[in-house]
């Protein structure tokens, strides 16, 4: 996992503190460079950035409005613990989005949108091949994002990227499971799937979405039920 990254006061990107703070710790929660129930320091965190704690807590706030920190009854902060007793109504939406979004970017899709997605498939497919998890993860965000755009339904669209970005979290555990050497099969199923697309094939996009949801569903569930006990004589 990489590591922390300290960045200077100047190379701060345009905007106010808050905005910079949140991208950040959002990044690097999502990321899991921050792990699940890690402690969030606002003073070790103001002199990170170098900036006061009011900027501070305001970028925790907004995290904490995304489910992504937690504040503790004793008024600590803590990066929220994933809910995996629940992941069977996340599965269920991320399901039905990959579906929904897919089926009408086939029926909705405009010219100037097959060539976003290409473009995007290219960087990831280039992700996979470098074997960079933190790329693919970004990559793919943006591949599927393109198709939700293309869907032309603007309340599916945002839904769908909700779930991708809270989702980022299981995904770098996805790559992690393949030691982030992910098949050339699943960069096919992109293929696969613009092409339905381009075709304008609703029920083979639907159909496509389906198999690749569940794929994703199954390796996350195999993953967290194999059994790494070690066998030890006594």
């Amino acid at each position: 996992m990489p590591e922390t990254v300290t960045r200077k006061p100047s190379e701060r990107r345009r905007g106010s503190g808050v905005q910079f703070v949140y991208d950040v710790l959002r990044d690097e929660i999502l990321d899991l460079v921050l792990k699940p129930g890690a402690p969030i320091d606002e003073v070790q965190l103001a002199e990170r950035f170098s900036m006061s704690r009011t900027p501070i807590r305001e970028a925790l706030v907004r995290l904490a409005g995304e489910g992504l920190v937690t504040t503790l009854p004793n008024r600590s902060t803590v990066v929220a613990n994933i809910d995996f007793l629940n992941l069977h109504t996340f599965f269920d939406a991320l399901t039905l989005m990959y579906r929904v979004t897919t089926r009408l970017a086939a029926l909705n899709h405009q010219p100037h949108d097959l060539e976003t997605i290409r473009t995007r498939q290219v960087a990831f497919a280039k992700a996979v091949e470098e074997q960079d998890a933190l790329a693919m993860i970004a990559t793919n965000r943006e591949f599927h994002a393109a198709i939700a755009a293309a869907a032309r339904n603007p309340y599916y669209e945002s839904l769908f990227l909700r779930l991708l970005d809270e989702g980022r979290r299981l995904l770098r555990l996805y790559y992690s499971s393949f030691n982030d050497q992910l098949p050339q099969r699943y960069v096919v199923e992109h293929e696969d799937m613009i092409s339905a697309i381009g075709a304008r094939d609703v029920e083979k996009a639907d159909t496509l979405a389906t198999e690749h949801a569940d794929q994703i569903v199954a390796q996350i569930r195999t993953m967290f039920a194999r059994d790494q006990r070690q066998k030890i004589d006594l």
